[in-house]
């Protein structure tokens, strides 16, 4: 079936440019994406490992910081 959906130009081209690198078509790269947003627990109902993982947030303490405030480890982010 054939359907009309209105993009974001910009959202368009990123999706475009990702079908490219995975040498696939746009519309496979559409189809894997509604799939893993309909086969993903909802949002509303969190799985029992999802859960687990909240409740233990921030109990650990590496010593590791927050790096994405250092200048310097943001430098090449997002670069391809």
């Amino acid at each position: 079936m054939k359907t009309t959906i209105d993009l974001p130009e910009d959202l368009l081209r990123r999706a475009k440019a990702e079908a490219a690198l995975r040498g696939r078509k746009l519309r496979e790269l559409f189809l894997e994406g509604i799939l893993r947003v309909l086969n993903e627990p909802s949002p509303s109902s969190p799985s029992k490992k999802t859960a687990r993982f909240v409740d233990g947030c921030g109990i650990v303490n590496s010593g590791v910081g927050d790096l994405s405030s250092n200048p310097k480890h943001m430098e090449d982010f997002g670069r391809i």
